[in-house]
């Protein structure tokens, strides 16, 4: 079982990697774009030193992969040196087999928005499988360790500081395709990764709670918590019902609060993060 669960693992890293690896190459390459990330470090140093892009790409990983385990330790598992020296093997493998692509849009900005596009569900992928492509990676990981820097701070400092790599040798239409090509590229991964497993706390106050609670532990499953709530102006005492649910929890439990009680008091928070600490209690919630 172990040897099935590894295969599948290792195919769903190189198909994230591939589609990473797919969009560099036939879109951020032609685009000459410096999109924070070592490929797009490399696509500018492919201009100064004789050597392919993934070439470039492999030197940089290896040697960023040296210095992680160096200055952070075993920190980097075996899939963040597995996708690190794969990404730049499956570019070079387009490499040969289109030797003279150009451009599949004929538009660079529009080279760029498919990159952002299509990287982004690559790098959603391995972030969902507790990976990532490395490279970046390594150098925030870095930086947070040793300057104290947030992470996903330190990650927009290198992507930037390697977009404005682009002006040694492109003009400043793609300097700006760079900088502006990272910026949306943090926003749409964020978007890929973090908003769909955004969850949402739901306070309800109804004359239905029983309905609405019985609905929330037996078809939903979910855990609720029941206070006491006053009203201001009538000092009258109902139970609020709080729970969390994702999305498609929390549209069913809408649809039912609308059948049962259309004019419920319903408030509704993002939770981007949640953790549990007890060590008595199994449930995450408080039945």
């Amino acid at each position: 079982m172990k040897k099935i669960a590894l295969i599948k693992e290792l195919i769903i890293l190189t198909l994230a990697t591939s589609i990473i690896s797919a969009s560099v190459f036939f879109f951020m390459m032609p685009s000459h774009a410096a999109i924070s990330s070592i490929a797009g470090l490399a696509i500018v140093l492919a201009n100064f030193v004789p050597l392919s892009v993934s070439m470039i790409t492999i030197i940089i990983n290896v040697f960023l992969l040296i210095i992680g385990f160096i200055t952070c330790g075993r920190e980097f598992g075996y899939k963040t040196v597995y996708t690190s020296l794969l990404m730049p093997v499956i570019i070079g493998v387009f490499e040969k087999l289109f030797p003279n692509y150009e451009s599949m849009t004929g538009d660079a900005t529009l080279d760029v928005a498919c990159y952002i596009f299509f990287v982004s569900i690559g790098i959603a992928i391995l972030f969902n499988r507790n990976a990532s492509s490395g490279g970046l990676d390594i150098v925030a990981k870095i930086m947070n360790k040793y300057l104290r820097i947030d992470f996903g701070k330190a990650s927009s400092i290198a992507g930037l500081c390697i977009a404005v790599t682009s002006i040694l040798a492109f003009d400043t239409k793609t300097l700006m395709l760079s900088i502006l090509g990272t910026y949306f590229n943090g926003i749409i991964v964020d978007h890929f990764i973090f908003d769909q497993k955004l969850k949402r706390r739901v306070c309800i106050v109804s004359p239905f709670e029983k309905d609405i609670r019985e609905f929330i532990l037996n078809e939903l499953h979910s855990g609720a918590t029941i206070y006491k709530a006053i009203g201001a102006y009538r000092m009258q005492e109902r139970n609020e019902i709080i729970t969390i649910v994702d999305k498609n929890e929390y549209q069913k439990l809408m649809a039912f609060v609308d059948t049962v009680d259309p004019h419920a008091f319903v408030t509704v928070y993002k939770v981007s993060e949640m953790q549990y600490r007890s060590k008595t209690l199994p449930e995450r919630t408080f039945e």
